[in-house]
């Protein structure tokens, strides 16, 4: 099975360190380009943005033809736009590169996870769009760190022409493996917003976004945290234990997902995210700050295929605008999330205090999850189920 994804794993990689690389070199980038840290940052809002607009809306439209193409062309766009950002000679084109790289990252997460989906038996569906969330989990912890380290060493531009490097080697990957990608074009004639209909959905979309502000928000304001609390010499390890546990939920949740289903699922990853919001608020040694981010990161990201799942295996048809409405709604959340954390901390809040303002989302997120996995729905076969859905939305 991991042979059959692997490319579309290697283009994740590529998408998850794009999301936070600028993070590590943002004062380089406004030095080089003679502007302020506050305009560069913008540059995040114009990824996300672009990102949340270009997935639900645009997906289903290019893989109306050829999934491998759309997949290349979606790839395409995004190695174009951080090609762009590496040799931006001004802010105004810098901007308007990050909304290219946003577009095509989101059309590309969509594609990507709902073909990997599709690649495999009904029983491995969960291992295969694990592994994509590995990807994106794996890029996202390698971002900062790898970003900085070539920032410091050879300058900014080199930090994203390493991403234009590694989306160009998953481009060629995917290029040699076209042929084994199954089409996606079931209910590419059906409008995007039709799978809004569906409650389970909506309710699984807006939980993804509470999910994205309480686990990705917070994760911005990690290093301020653990200073308030006294840890400021164990920020680095903490950075760290929040990757391992992220990069390890990812691997280790496909297979549990395939067995048992993601119903038990949905209730455990988001109590376990706020038990870990609790700890950090309430306690101050290093064991259980660790014990904390590990925890945080690997429930973060193990509960991304998981609410995936849940959503789309009785309608696989569909699985591609669903998808790419929950990872919109994911990472608008964590634009949503550091912005308010900003604005708390503005307003005077102590950044130690930040873990429990995230217990808030975390909880409502756990409610709507509950309500997925307990909810009375028809029983059926998945293939009845899909009958109904489409009954129901047509």
């Amino acid at each position: 099975m991991i042979r059959k994804v692997w490319p579309l794993v290697v283009a994740a990689i590529a998408l998850g360190i794009d999301a936070y690389v600028l993070a590590g070199v943002l004062p380089q980038i406004a030095t080089s380009l003679a502007t302020t840290v506050a305009m560069i940052g913008l540059g995040v809002t114009a990824f996300t943005g672009a990102y949340a607009i270009a997935g639900p809306l645009l997906s289903g439209r290019l893989t109306r033809g050829n999934t491998a193409r759309a997949i290349l062309i979606a790839l395409g766009i995004f190695n174009l736009g951080n090609l762009i950002t590496a040799i931006a000679p001004g802010v105004e084109v810098f901007l308007a590169s990050r909304v290219v790289a946003g577009a095509g990252a989101g059309i590309l997460t969509a594609v990507a996870t709902a073909t990997a989906a599709a690649m495999v038996k009904d029983e491995e569906r969960g291992r295969a769009m694990a592994m994509v969330t590995f990807g994106l989990s794996t890029g996202t912890v390698a971002g900062v760190p790898v970003g900085m380290l070539i920032g410091q060493s050879a300058g900014w531009r080199w930090t994203m022409g390493l991403v234009v490097l590694i989306g160009v080697l998953g481009m060629a990957a995917l290029a040699v493996r076209s042929r084994t990608l199954p089409q996606l074009d079931a209910a590419a004639s059906e409008p995007a917003f039709t799978v809004l209909r569906s409650a389970k959905t909506s309710v699984g979309i807006i939980a993804a976004f509470l999910l994205g502000i309480a686990s990705l928000g917070l994760y911005t304001y990690l290093l301020p945290m653990a200073e308030a609390r006294g840890l400021a010499d164990w920020g680095f390890g903490l950075v760290w234990a929040w990757g391992i546990g992220g990069v390890t939920g990812s691997a280790l949740i496909g297979k549990p997902l395939d067995r048992f289903g993601a119903k038990p699922f949905l209730v455990l990853l988001p109590a376990l995210l706020g038990l870990s919001f609790a700890a950090a608020w309430l306690l101050s040694s290093p064991a259980a700050w660790l014990i904390a981010a590990v925890v945080w990161g690997a429930a973060g990201w193990a509960s991304v295929p998981t609410v995936q799942q849940a959503l789309t295996a009785d309608r696989p048809r569909q699985a591609m605008p669903i998808i790419a409405f929950q990872m919109a709604a994911m990472y608008l959340g964590s634009a949503v999330g550091s912005a308010l954390g900003s604005s708390l901390l503005t307003a005077g809040t102590d950044a130690a205090d930040l873990a429990a303002w995230a217990l808030i989302p975390a909880v409502l997120a756990l409610a709507l999850t509950a309500w997925i996995a307990f909810a009375r729905l028809r029983k059926g076969s998945p293939q009845q189920a899909e009958a109904v859905a489409c009954e129901v939305t047509s």
